[in-house]
This record gives C-alpha cells, sequence and structure tokens, in this order.
C-alpha cells in the first residue's frame, strides 16, 4: 500500500487530499463527503480501508479549504452550493490525469450527503471518464439536472429507517436514465452508526466499484 499526501489545485484553490493505492489496484475511488466531514474523518478512512482491501485506490479530499470548512461550519454557506462542490471534484479529475501513476486507473465517485449529489454532477460532465458512482446517505435530488445526463452505473444506498432521504432518493432515482440501483440498508440510520452498518456500506460500495471498474 502506497499512501501519499497530495495538495490538489482545483477551482483556483488548494485543497488536501490523501491518496491510498494497494498493490495492482484495479481502478480509483474518489470521495466527495458531506458537510463537517473530512479526508481525515475516521469513518470516511475506515469505508476507505475496506475499497482498498478488495484492490481498489482511494482518494479522500477536502472539498473545502480550513478558512472555508470553517465559515461553512458557522455559517451553511457552502454545504449547499452543490456547483461549486461539483466544480471542485471535476477540478481533481483534471488533476488525477496529470498523475501518471494514478491517470490509467478507472475512475469511481463515492459521495455522501451533500457530496453525492456533487459527484454525480461531476459523472454527467465526464461520462467518458467517471465509471461508477456509489452515494450513500446521500442527496442525489439536489442535482436535479444533472440526473438525466449521468451515464455512468449508480447505486444509492439509503438507511432503512432514513425515511425522509430515502423518499428523496426514490424521486432522484426516477430521473437516472443510466443503470441503477436503491439499496436500503436494514435497521441504518443516516450516518449508518449503528454496529456494522457503516461497513455493510462498504462492502457494497466494494462490490459495486468492483463490478464496473475492472
Amino acid at each position: 500500500m502506497r499512501t501519499t499526501e497530495m495538495t490538489i489545485s482545483s477551482d483556483f484553490v488548494a485543497l488536501q487530499g490523501l491518496v491510498c493505492v494497494p498493490d495492482g489496484a484495479r481502478g480509483i475511488v474518489v470521495f466527495a463527503h458531506g458537510s463537517g466531514s473530512s479526508r481525515l474523518s475516521p469513518r470516511n478512512q475506515e469505508v476507505a480501508s475496506i475499497l482498498q482491501r478488495a484492490g481498489l485506490a482511494t482518494l479522500l479530499f477536502d472539498l473545502l479549504t480550513a478558512d472555508e470548512h470553517a465559515h461553512d461550519a458557522v455559517s451553511a454557506e457552502y454545504r449547499f452550493n452543490i456547483p461549486l462542490l461539483g466544480r471542485r471534484l471535476s477540478g481533481a479529475l483534471d488533476w488525477l490525469l496529470t498523475q501518471p501513476a494514478l491517470a490509467p486507473l478507472s475512475i469511481g465517485l463515492f459521495g455522501a450527503s451533500t457530496g453525492a449529489a456533487a459527484a454525480l454532477c461531476a459523472a454527467a460532465e465526464r461520462p467518458p471518464q467517471v465509471r461508477a458512482v456509489v452515494s450513500r446517505g446521500g442527496r442525489p435530488d439536489l442535482a436535479r439536472e444533472a440526473l438525466p445526463l449521468v451515464k455512468a452505473p449508480t447505486l444509492l444506498i439509503v438507511g432503512e429507517l432514513d425515511t425522509e432521504v430515502i423518499r428523496l432518493n426514490r424521486l432522484a432515482a426516477a430521473h437516472l436514465a443510466c443503470e441503477h440501483e436503491l439499496v436500503i440498508v436494514p435497521g441504518a440510520t443516516h450516518l449508518f452508526e449503528e454496529p456494522g452498518k457503516l461497513d455493510e456500506t462498504a462492502r457494497l460500495a466494494a462490490e459495486w466499484f468492483s463490478r464496473w471498474l475492472v
């Protein structure tokens, strides 16, 4: 496993990222987390470790700068700015193409909360580049205009007890023209904090990415 801290230039700002590449990686999964999270989140790193064990490289990076993150914690100015988050994610995809060791890898996007909307926007803009998308407890409905343009096979994962987000995911799924699936995890709430539930979502994601990125 090769783990490297990176600075990614995207949307005229410098964003901090963490790249992990297992030997023989078959693809790379780029994370787009929601508000209040970061590349250093233990939950994100736990999911990333399961993907890595499945032979997938991962890129965890912060969609906001440190100053923006601090400001958003007070004002909530950035967390629902999907065009901004989508541009940042698309910029990270451009950066991947400049990295000789990473550019040949097939790309998947893993989005949580509002990051899922950003992932779907980026996928709609980059149909040849993005090969698969997974949304975990996401808000794909916030990417409404982009949904019919998404070509990448898309997996929507929602907790059984997260009833409002289930409703929003079903509405969003109706606008997807690509191959897609909605999986409801029994006994899970929005953050999948119940024992074993976060790992279950990671295994579902690993299976989806392994299917479409190879």
